[in-house]
């Protein structure tokens, strides 16, 4: 979140440009650059007493300096006190370190004490020349995030500047309400943030470094509660809002489902029922559809696209991959063309790479409500596309759309002077703070479970070393009749990764199964090719498909049910739990194995171990968080989204709940509080969500 508050002549120019780098433009930002960590330079070790692999600080005299060259330069420095005696090693060093670093020199020393050959070592400690009687720090020194140019050292004495100025009295006056504060037992503001900079002697070191002292608390939940404050206006914003009125009719709805070969799950009803109340309000829908892999978000957004038909609007419904975009267009196809063809209606298809002809009548047939339905990937935002009444727009794995896109889309239904309802999709499902927090502006409808008659997917994990095991694995279940899918990261050899491209896998495949027929497909294949491909392996012709992650979400083929992911440890959990999603979507038992190479990394490690263990997508889903952080697991979206800098939603989430509340009583009770607030932590609330 960037804070907007204060002075801008706060420092030279010089400084000023360097400080712009970490984005700091006030003296408001100065007093929001926190540190990162703190330094305990409070007391001194004796040599000998110094734990191994913490950072401890000593003191003591110089014996022996000497600059060595094997196993490579660098500066070795022998250092005594009374207790005993430690080596100390530059790597890098300058000529003028060598000469004060000399023998005889009394040094105080700041790092990590760990074993070396010849005994206790640090490597690059922090050092500095001091006098006998040289005083200790009182307090716990803090460490601040840097640039170039710009040290820890010069930003804290920029900081101690201005807060001993008294200039901090100005830009830190205390917003919320004292009853607030209180019932939450929160301290001011401006004391969290003096303390935060300048930890008082008796501070607590670990409640400090674990960012859960009463002051970092304060600064948390302020951030939580801009955050909060700007999602509820833009959601009070957007109710505002007129939008068509679409009430439930049930003609063509009512048929469709009759003509299905399945019945609704329960958890498809409850969603199917918060739409289409929603479609028949008057300010417009902006809905988050989310459900695990295979929990059958299609069909309800169906109803919803069928509702808006049904009252003589248009709807669009907008993929973000060729392949998922025709799937959508297949499959909504067969399902409706029997319906509309006694009406007079049809669907349009758009895509980057249609034919001049055919996208002409495409854009022609939309342009005068012919095509009551039109599907596509990003084509559909373009220019030259025009509505003639859009009334929903229907967005897929909307994670990968940034603001501007939804936002383009929505614009096709500004020439009526209301606003089309929006239901975006996700088979990403998305964690519980993430949602009351970066999702908090959206209403969420939630399949849960599956459609029944699915059978459980099993996954194994198997070192790349027992890879004919694998094989004949794929043997074995192409002879029973059935089909299976081989996964491969990348489509050219990277020697830096060393991954199997999907083109020699194919290969190599055909040369182990002769008798078997092998599909390939990748992104560098047109629509077209791609399409006949998949189509060719959804009719059963082809038994092994070898693909790139390109059918990692959509793709639907109940007769496949093994899967092979090569080099699984490479892919994040979001990536594996989409891709075995391919599997388990007939009756019959499925397997998703995931071939790794030794040697993993801690985090390959763990992320196998939790694709092993789990198998419900929002518990994958928090356990991704916890690992990427929301930043990487927001996709496209954080374009729109003040992120958090302080707050951690993972560890924070009491603060979140807080923070909802407390923003609702603002903006009822006190909301000149929640004006100066969100001016303080967005300045002119320019980054509030827009779609």
């Amino acid at each position: 979140m960037k804070c907007n508050t204060g002075d801008s002549s706060f420092a030279s120019g010089i400084v000023q440009e360097k400080l712009s780098r970490l984005g700091i433009a006030n003296e408001f930002d100065l007093m929001l650059h926190l540190p990162l960590r703190y330094e305990d330079e409070t007391h001194l070790y004796p040599i000998n007493d110094a734990p191994e692999k913490k950072t401890v600080q000593i003191e003591g005299i110089i014996i022996h300096s000497e600059v060595m060259y094997r196993p490579r330069r660098q500066l070795v420095c022998q250092v005594e006190d009374s207790s005993g005696r430690i080596f100390i090693r530059f790597l890098n060093f300058y000529g003028s370190q060598v000469k004060a670093y000399s023998v005889g020199t009394r040094v105080r020393l700041l790092g990590e004490v760990r074993p070396g050959f010849f005994g206790a070592e640090m490597i690059h400690p922090k050092c500095r020349i001091v006098g006998e009687c040289e005083p200790l720090a009182d307090a716990l020194t803090p460490v601040y995030p840097t640039t170039a140019g710009l040290s820890s050292e010069t930003i804290r004495k920029l900081i101690r500047r201005t807060l001993d100025s008294g200039k901090h009295l100005v830009h830190l006056p205390e917003i919320l309400p004292d009853m607030l504060l209180k019932h939450y037992r929160l301290p001011n503001f401006r004391d969290s943030i003096f303390f935060l900079h300048q930890p008082l002697p008796d501070a607590s070191a670990s409640l400090l470094q674990e960012r859960t002292h009463p002051a970092w608390q304060r600064i948390k939940f302020d951030e939580l509660l801009a955050q909060q404050l700007s999602m509820r206006l833009h959601y009070r914003q957007r109710r505002s809002r007129s939008a068509f009125i679409l009430p439930k009719k049930n003609k063509l709805t009512k048929t469709l489902l009759k003509s299905l070969p399945f019945r609704l799950t329960g958890g498809q009803k409850k969603a199917w029922a918060e739409i289409s109340r929603d479609l028949a309000a008057a300010h417009p829908m902006q809905r988050l559809l989310q459900g695990d892999v295979g929990s059958g978000k299609t069909v309800v957004a169906t109803l919803a696209v069928l509702q808006a038909i049904e009252n003589n609007y248009q709807a669009a419904l907008m993929a973000p991959t060729e392949i998922l975009a025709e799937q959508h267009y297949r499959k909504l196809s067969g399902w409706l063309d029997p319906l509309f063809e006694p009406l007079g209606i049809t669907i349009a298809w758009l895509s980057g790479n249609q034919k001049k002809k055919q996208r002409e009548i495409m854009l022609a047939n939309i342009a005068d409500g012919s095509a009551m339905l039109a599907i596509g990937t990003h084509a559909l935002f373009q220019e030259q596309v025009e509505f003639d009444r859009l009334g929903l727009a229907v967005i897929d794995e909307q994670h990968r759309f940034g603001v501007h896109q939804r936002l383009a889309l929505r614009m096709k239904g500004a020439k009526t002077g209301s606003a089309p309802h929006q239901l975006m999709m996700s088979a990403t499902p998305i964690p519980r703070t993430l949602s009351m927090s970066y999702y908090a502006d959206l209403d969420v409808s939630i399949i849960d479970g599956l459609p029944p008659g699915r059978a459980p997917v099993l996954t194994k994990l198997v070192a790349d070393t027992r890879r004919d095991e694998v094989t004949g694995r794929i043997r074995e279940a192409c002879h029973d009749g059935k089909q299976a899918y081989w996964v491969c990261p990348l489509i050219e050899e990277s020697e830096s990764l060393q991954l199997k491209t999907a083109l020699e896998t194919h290969d190599t495949l055909r040369l182990t199964f002769p008798e078997l027929k092998i599909g390939l497909v990748h992104g560098r294949l047109s629509p077209q090719e791609k399409f006949a491909v998949m189509e060719s392996f959804k009719q059963g012709e082809i038994q092994l498909l070898v693909s790139t992650t390109v059918i990692e979400v959509g793709v639907d083929v109940p007769n496949a049910s093994l899967m092979v992911i090569e080099h699984a440890e490479r892919m994040g959990l979001s990536q594996l739990h989409q891709l075995r999603g391919r599997v388990g979507r007939g009756a019959e038992a499925s397997i998703c194995i995931l071939l790794y190479q030794k040697p993993l990394s801690a985090t390959a490690q763990e992320r196998l171990k939790i694709i092993f263990e789990h198998t419900d997508g929002f518990e994958i889903a928090r356990h991704d968080l916890r690992l990427r952080g929301p930043g990487e697991f927001l996709g496209a979206r954080q374009s729109g989204v003040p992120m958090l800098r302080f707050a951690d939603l993972e560890r924070d989430g009491g603060l979140l709940d807080a923070a909802r509340t407390v923003a609702e009583e603002l903006l009822r009770d006190h909301p000149e509080a929640a004006t100066h607030h969100l001016r303080r932590w967005l300045g002119d609330g320019s980054e509030y969500l827009r779609v």
